[in-house]
C-alpha cells in the first residue's frame, strides 16, 4: 500500500466546516488500513507537513495525494501532475474536468452518478462519510422541542418558520461552531435542516448532509430538504419529513403534530450500519487495494480510452445525425 497524503488548506478555525471534519475522519479510517497523514497547502501549522516542503523530497514515488477541497481542485491537479492523485469528491457541480488517470472516491451516490456521467472512463468508488460512535440515542429526557442550526439554513426557515414556532414550542437556534452536536441532538425532539437555498446560491450540490443523519442516529425526528446527496438516505414519510412544503402553517402543523408522535420517524441501526466504522473500513480496504493496483498498472501502460471532451461529443453527434439521415434516405 502506498503512503497517503490527505491535502487540506489548513486545519485551524478558519477552515472549520463539515467537509474538513469529514476528511479528517476519513484520514483516521485510512490510518487503520495503511500509513497516512495530513498535509496543509495554504496555511503552515505546527507539527503538520506543508505541501511546498513535501514536494522538495525526492522519495515520493510510493505515495498517493488525496485531494478534496472543491474550488482548489484545478490548481492542485495542475501542481501535482506526475504524482499519483486521487480526488475525494464531496460536493459536485464545480464545473471542472479531471483526466482519466485520477481515480475518484465519492462520499455520496449523488456525486458518484455525477462523475460517472461526466468522466465515464475513470476509476470510480463510493465511500460514504462516517457517522461517529458518539452519534447514538442515549435514551435520555429531551428538553428541547425544536433545534435549528443557523449555518446553511434558508431564509424561509430562519425568518418565517422559526418565528412562527417560537411562540408555540421550545426552539433553540444555534449560531456558530458547536464542539459536540451529539449532546444537543440527544436533548432535542426535532431537528430542522433546510440547505437547498444555500447550495443553490453556492452553485454546487449538498455533498453528503451529515447533520440530518447524525440527528436521526441520536433519535431526533428530522424535518429537512432533500436536495443533492441528502436524497441518498432520506425517505420523506418513512425516516424523515420534508420541510418547506406549501405554507408556514402547513409546516408548523406537521412539526407540532410530530412533537406528540409516540413513535417518531428515524433511521434504524441497520440503516445506519453502512456509515459506521466497521463497514467503512471493509470498503476502504477494497478501494485502496484497487487504487494501488491501478497506479501500478498505469506506471507501465498508456491510456487508450478517449475522454468525452466537447469536441469528441460534437464529432459523435455529427456522426450519429449523419447515420440517421442516411438511414432515412435509403430507398425502400
Amino acid at each position: 500500500m502506498r503512503h497517503l497524503y490527505f491535502l487540506v488548506p489548513g486545519t485551524g478555525k478558519r477552515y472549520h466546516c463539515g467537509g474538513l471534519f469529514a476528511e479528517l475522519k476519513t484520514l483516521k479510517l485510512a490510518q487503520q488500513v495503511c500509513s497516512a497523514e495530513v498535509v496543509t497547502y495554504d496555511q503552515r501549522q505546527p507539527d503538520t507537513l506543508f505541501l511546498d516542503d513535501l514536494l522538495q523530497k525526492p522519495t515520493l514515488d510510493h505515495s498517493i495525494f488525496m485531494i478534496s477541497w472543491g474550488f482548489h481542485i484545478p490548481r492542485l491537479v495542475q501542481r501535482l501532475r506526475g504524482y499519483p492523485v486521487v480526488y475525494h469528491a464531496h460536493s459536485s457541480g464545480y464545473g471542472f474536468s479531471l483526466p482519466g488517470d485520477i481515480p475518484i472516491v465519492t462520499v455520496s451516490r449523488n456525486s458518484l452518478g455525477y462523475w460517472g456521467q461526466k468522466r465515464p472512463n475513470g476509476l470510480l468508488f463510493y465511500l460514504p462519510n462516517q457517522i461517529s460512535p458518539e452519534f447514538t440515542n442515549r435514551q435520555q429526557p429531551r428538553d428541547i422541542d425544536v433545534l435549528v442550526q443557523g449555518r446553511k439554513s434558508s431564509d424561509y426557515l430562519l425568518n418565517q418558520l422559526v418565528p412562527a414556532l417560537e411562540s408555540r414550542c421550545n426552539v433553540v437556534k444555534l449560531e456558530g461552531f458547536v464542539d459536540d452536536l451529539s449532546i444537543l441532538f440527544n436533548r432535542s425532539q426535532i431537528f430542522l435542516y433546510d440547505s437547498a437555498e444555500y447550495w443553490a446560491l453556492s452553485r454546487v450540490s449538498e455533498g453528503f448532509g451529515l447533520p440530518p443523519m447524525e440527528a436521526m442516529a441520536c433519535g431526533c425526528q428530522v424535518f429537512t430538504s432533500v436536495n443533492g446527496a441528502l436524497a441518498d438516505y432520506l425517505d420523506p414519510g418513512f425516516n424523515c419529513h420534508k420541510i418547506g412544503v406549501y405554507s408556514v402553517g402547513y409546516d408548523c402543523d406537521r412539526i407540532l403534530a410530530a412533537l406528540q408522535t409516540p413513535t417518531p420517524l428515524a433511521m434504524t441501526a441497520a440503516d445506519l450500519a453502512p456509515y459506521r466504522t466497521e463497514a467503512l473500513l471493509a470498503r476502504l480496504q477494497i478501494i485502496l487495494a484497487e487504487i494501488n493496483r491501478f497506479f501500478d498498472y498505469q506506471a507501465q501502460h498508456p491510456a487508450d480510452i478517449p475522454d468525452l471532451t466537447t469536441p469528441r461529443l460534437a464529432r459523435l453527434w455529427c456522426q450519429r445525425t449523419a447515420a440517421k439521415i442516411r438511414q432515412k434516405l435509403k430507398p425502400g
